[in-house]
């Protein structure tokens, strides 16, 4: 849970212990709120084929079946829908480890 949010919405959340995950697997970060908004951009990943930032990759709209994910639904609906290729703005801080 959030407070104190900022003007401009941004906020960061950390996990008490890191997740582990799996080389070549596709993952969805996501939120869920059930009062707030969220940023949308129509297109996003309709207009871009993937976007890769070092060894994270986010496919294509057509790639992936629906990029952009969201749910609507209680705490634990898990995002399963896209609209027009959108992109509600949920970033990864992501680290490797050898």
């Amino acid at each position: 849970t959030f407070v104190n949010e900022t003007a401009g919405g941004w906020q960061q959340m950390l996990f008490a212990t890191p997740v582990a995950i799996t080389a070549n697997t596709m993952y969805v970060a996501s939120y869920h709120t059930a009062t707030g908004g969220a940023s949308w951009y129509g297109g996003y990943f309709r207009d871009h084929d993937g976007w890769r930032n070092g060894s994270l990759y986010a496919p294509g709209d057509a790639a992936a079946g629906g990029n952009g994910v969201y749910a609507y639904g209680p705490p634990g609906t898990f995002p399963n829908r896209s609209y027009a290729g959108g992109n509600f703005w949920v970033d990864l801080l992501f680290t490797t480890t050898r």
